[in-house]
């Protein structure tokens, strides 16, 4: 019987049930369909799920009811991807398949990477049956390529099919060894063939004809090599491939015996991602220059952030994000390790003054593309490319985007091109810095930026952000005529542009440490805070403060949202270890410690374990720890106060004698944590004193530091406590 279709084929499939099967290769075979109402039990129903939704696809204009087979007839192509430097062994290989009527797509064009590779590349790697990258020493060679953004797709696409079904057809045109090769890691998970320069003897394409039709199956992907490089690995690799015939002589006989289609338990529920997640991926430089790498990596910073304006939206912070920069990882992973559902990509362009953005949203569901597009702008229309992206990501996602989040974006920024070069290279140099000369570099950019325009609110927020670094590193007049620029730039951000959260932010900082004056600072961070509650920055640096000024419960969901925005950030995870043991939850301090180890096992951590230890009055842990980098004068603090606490006076006074002799005057707070602790208290109010006077930033923990708990009912303690203003 057959009946005529609704206009809307996937709502029609949806009223039926059925049971599913697929003959030879030649598509889905609908084998029963029954209207939904007359079926006969539960187990009906949820075997006709599967009929439904997989039949919606191939249904045209008729539904049937009995047994009536649906042919498919999915493209038969096969996809070569290929460096340019391959392109003649790739046309070898198109030529010998193709000689055998194999339909191959194999582009030669010139635009590739423009508007016209978007929309045609894209669509036949998602309608290819096979894919086959072209391995050679060029693409081992090249870090960034087309190809990549090929194979990047391959494998998206590969994760949406059964793991029986062959897609992926790794070849190798030379001597490059897969432990050499940067690919993918689902091109390892098949074998790769050999065919040296591109040479394709006939065995080669019969066996493409063979996986084509359907005759072979995922697990003998590749197992066919040229004579003369005919692999040791043989014998092994038939021993495995009896091994999984057996497995797939198990499987089946575990179907036929058991009908897993019936359903009995169901699985466990994934976490699913926040709705309306999104990360960031560092667009790629297509410039053809590297040195214009700072360009794409900070157009990609800014239109992160132009997300996080939007209110909806959870945005991934930007040192989460970039972490995969330069990585074959898969959508899927990459949104799993970031807690979203969605992913944004890109390239740019950079010609003159002149730029191609070329963007795609995925699903990291499906690896489906929600929305894509590309855009060819002047430098001086930046922001408003910002603002345009935005809101196309904000429509995909189906958020509401307010009348002023356009404003806001593009709040503190320029449209001088050469002062946002300056910016975005300012930027580059602050965020990679790991020393004074690299937060000199930063400063001098960002003047650069400001001198090109003296408006440029968000350079001054920067730069005041940097100085106050800056002013760390330095010693006698400079310190506090470094803090005195840091306050004034600070000052012309907000001046600028007054609802500025960088602006806020910078002013927040510059009162913490600069003036040490905690009254204000808290109202600069709080404003700061308002105006960006999705910064992972803002909010690590306020979640840092808030514990300081005893405000332990805020603080501490500040620092943990800053590690579910940025979960793969060493100093989200860092930040809430201090601000847990500054919380005086130091078991729990001590396990934010040994995560952020976990990402990186370098970072100088040990004092810090070691206080949390002392703190819970285990001193051999605590010892163990902070002998373990007995060179830093953190951990010869820690030494001090345990190895006194364990009766080793004479090795506690060696340590504090070391500090000294290093350091002098500069860590009068931590002479006054000594002193402390050792029950030594004229000198540890002394010391203490000594910090007020010369403005020591460790007093900026002292309304919560657990060293200092042994003074807090002296007087003299509680008068630099009153000194330091803190907020009521």
């Amino acid at each position: 019987m057959v009946a005529k279709a609704t206009q809307d084929p996937l709502r029609l499939a949806s009223q039926f049930l059925g049971y599913v099967a697929r003959a030879q290769g030649r598509g889905i075979i609908v084998v029963q369909c029954i209207p939904w109402d007359q079926a006969r039990n539960i187990g009906d129903r949820n075997r006709g799920v599967s009929c439904a939704r997989r039949g919606a696809r191939h249904l045209d204009q008729r539904y049937v009811l009995g047994v009536t087979p649906f042919v498919t007839e999915p493209s038969r192509a096969v996809f070569l991807s290929y460096a340019s430097e391959d392109a003649s062994a790739a046309q070898r290989i198109a030529e010998a398949l193709r000689a055998a009527s194999i339909e191959v797509w194999f582009d030669q064009s010139e635009l590739r990477g423009g508007e016209a590779w978007d929309q045609s590349i894209r669509k036949q790697i998602k309608a290819c049956a096979l894919f086959v990258p072209i391995i050679s020493k060029h693409t081992h060679e090249r870090a960034e390529g087309y190809f990549r953004l090929e194979w990047k797709l391959a494998v998206d696409r590969s994760h949406l099919i059964t793991s029986h079904k062959a897609f992926l057809l790794p070849v190798v045109i030379d001597e490059t060894t897969e432990q050499e090769e940067h690919v993918p890691d689902k091109f390892r998970e098949v074998q790769w063939t050999r065919l040296p320069r591109g040479e394709t003897p006939p065995e080669f394409v019969t066996r493409v004809q063979q996986l084509l039709s359907g005759e072979s199956s995922h697990s003998e992907i590749g197992t066919w090599r040229p004579t003369a490089v005919a692999s040791g690995r043989s014998s092994r690799l038939k021993r495995a491939g009896l091994a999984i015939m057996l497995i797939l002589a198990a499987v089946a006989a575990y179907v036929l015996i058991e009908k897993p289609w019936i359903a009995k338990f169901p699985p466990p529920a994934a976490v699913a991602p926040p709705p309306h997640s999104i990360a960031v991926l560092p667009f790629v430089n297509m410039s053809g220059d590297k040195e214009q790498e700072y360009f794409s990596d900070g157009l990609t910073e800014e239109l992160l952030n132009s997300l996080a304006e939007i209110n909806e939206l959870q945005v991934a912070a930007r040192t989460s994000a970039f972490s995969f920069k330069g990585k074959d990882t898969d959508i899927g992973t990459i949104a799993r390790k970031l807690n979203v559902g969605t992913v944004l990509e890109g390239s740019v362009r950079r010609s003159g003054n002149t730029v191609r953005v070329a963007t795609q949203l995925i699903d990291a569901a499906t690896g489906f593309h929600l929305w894509s597009h590309t855009y060819d702008r002047e430098l001086g229309d930046v922001l408003k490319l910002e603002t345009e992206i935005a809101d196309a990501v904000a429509s995909a996602l189906k958020v509401n985007l307010l009348a002023d989040v356009a404003t806001k974006i593009e709040l503190g920024g320029t449209r001088n091109p050469p002062a946002f070069d300056a910016y975005l290279r300012g930027r580059k140099a602050h965020l990679a810095a790991h020393s004074d000369q690299d937060y000199q570099a930063a400063i001098a950019a960002y003047t650069e930026a400001i001198r090109l325009d003296p408006n440029y609110a968000l350079a001054f927020a920067n730069r005041s952000l940097a100085l106050t670094t800056h002013a760390g590193y330095t010693s006698g007049p400079d310190v506090r005529l470094t803090y005195d620029r840091a306050h004034s730039d600070a000052r012309q951000a907000i001046i600028l542009a007054s609802d500025l959260a960088e602006g806020h932010l910078a002013l927040a900082l510059y009162f913490e440490q600069g003036a040490l004056d905690p009254t204000r600072a808290n109202a600069e961070y709080e404003r700061a805070l308002a105006l960006a509650p999705g910064n992972a920055r803002v909010l690590r640096v306020y979640g840092r403060f808030a514990v300081a000024i005893g405000r332990t419960q805020p603080a501490i969901a500040a620092a943990r949202r800053a590690v579910v925005l940025d979960p793969v950030n060493r100093w989200s995870h860092k930040n809430l270890g201090e601000v847990l043991y500054l919380g005086r939850q130091n078991r729990e301090a001590i396990a934010a410690f040994q995560n952020t180890l976990a990402l990186d096992p370098e970072l100088p951590l040990a004092s810090s374990i070691g206080f949390a230890y002392y703190a819970l009055g285990d001193f051999e842990r605590a010892r163990a720890s902070c002998e373990r980098k007995p060179e830093e004068w953190q951990s010869q603090q820690c030494l001090a106060v345990t190895y006194d606490k364990l009766g080793r006076h004479a090795d506690a006074d060696g340590m504090l004698a070391k500090i000294k002799a290093s350091q002098g005057d500069a860590e009068a707070y931590q002479y006054a944590e000594i002193y402390a602790q050792w029950g030594n208290t004229p000198k540890a109010l002394d010391w203490l004193e000594t910090a007020l006077r010369l403005r020591d930033p460790g007093l900026e923990v002292l309304k919560v530091d657990q060293f200092l708990d042994p003074l807090r009912n002296e007087p003299r303690f509680q008068a630099v406590e009153r000194a330091l203003k803190y907020p009521e």
